[in-house]
């Protein structure tokens, strides 16, 4: 079987090593990198550091935004369908990636399957919801991580064939050793779990003034050091409204490699982010996380109290720092699978072509 993989961006690289790995074996892979994320920090540590095949091809769609940028990805993926004849094109998430990849598969009639089809956070404004909803009704496998994401499916009336192969995240978790993992240099003196792992960088958040400001300013008032692994887009952002240096609590640092960003995690007090893998990957070391969204598409976090949704406001955000000592109700991680997620992506994509 030959595989199209399309990858463009720091979460799609982590999914797509544990899938890699067990297509190696027995079948024909591509990974074309569209290069959605094209910085170093954001893209080659991470094909080095989790073995990711290199590129087949990297694509070049320049700096544009938008549907310029999809556009040009959907040529560019066209392009390298046409040349390499895959029996299925693979997709990851729901950034513009993925979306530009299925509509490349559409065009094509080449199979397409999506890889965490199926979530849903709500708000349709969002342009990660778009990409999700667009993908999973193109898609003709529907690779789902959890039973509520097939059930969302079928409440749509997606007409792929859906399936419940697990959390291929937590694969890459469970492989991993983050609670013992050395902190890197760059994070300074903290003791674990006397800090606050953060992260930042929806458009959301990061492309609207008076919420950006809003948040870096609680996050700079609260007791413990808070150590954002800063994006570039937020970084940018933050230039241009003067807080691009460390204030209060507030410690900037460059963004990091995968098994670096899990042992911070991994070691903190919580987890302060608006980005959905990184709720997740908090559930899965056990980590409580606030979520600095009003709502997500990883709903099985926030049983039991492990993860809270607080927006950009500072009381809400307070009210959820004072609870971090209450108890919280057990973890389901069998919800997410039992590790096995990527053979079973395998599997189903050897179904697809028979």
């Amino acid at each position: 079987m030959r595989v199209l993989t399309v990858v463009g961006a720091r979460p799609q690289f982590v999914k797509a090593s544990a899938v890699s790995r067990c297509l190696a074996s027995v079948h024909e892979e591509h990974l074309i990198h569209t290069g959605q994320h094209r910085d170093a920090d954001l893209s080659q540590v991470f094909f080095d550091d989790l073995g990711l095949p290199h590129p087949a091809a990297t694509l070049d769609p320049g700096t544009t935004t938008g549907g310029e940028r999809i556009s040009a990805m959907v040529c560019g993926l066209s392009a390298e369908i046409q040349a390499r004849q895959p029996d299925v094109v693979l997709v990851y998430g729901d950034t513009d990636s993925t979306l530009a990849g299925a509509l490349a598969a559409r065009i094509a009639s080449v199979p397409l399957a999506h890889v965490e089809a199926g979530l849903r956070s709500g708000v349709r404004r969002m342009p990660e919801e778009g990409n999700r909803v667009a993908t999973d009704h193109l898609a003709q496998l529907l690779l789902c991580p959890t039973e509520s994401a097939a059930q969302q499916l079928v409440s749509e009336c997606a007409h792929g064939r859906v399936c419940v192969v697990g959390d291929v995240m937590l694969d890459v978790v469970l492989a991993g050793s983050a609670t013992t993992a050395t902190l890197p240099k760059c994070v300074g003196s903290v003791e674990p779990g006397a800090y606050y792992a953060a992260t930042l960088h929806r458009a959301s958040n990061v492309d609207v003034d008076e919420r950006l400001l809003a948040i870096v300013a609680t996050l700079a008032q609260l007791e413990l050091p808070v150590i954002l692994a800063c994006h570039p887009r937020t970084r940018a952002a933050l230039e241009r409204i003067g807080r691009a240096a460390d204030h209060g609590s507030l410690r900037l640092i460059a963004p990091l490699r995968h098994a670096e960003i899990l042992a911070l995690v991994a070691q903190s007090r919580a987890v302060l982010t608006d980005s959905g893998g990184l709720q997740k990957e908090a559930y899965f070391l056990g980590v409580p996380c606030i979520t600095l969204r009003d709502e997500t598409e990883w709903r099985g976090t926030l049983d039991g109290g492990w993860n809270a949704l607080v927006g950009a406001d500072r009381r809400r955000l307070h009210a959820a720092i004072r609870v971090l000592d209450d108890p919280r109700g057990p973890r389901d991680l069998h919800r997410f699978g039992d590790g096995q997620a990527a053979a079973r992506v395998v599997t189903e994509l050897e179904a697809l072509g028979t």
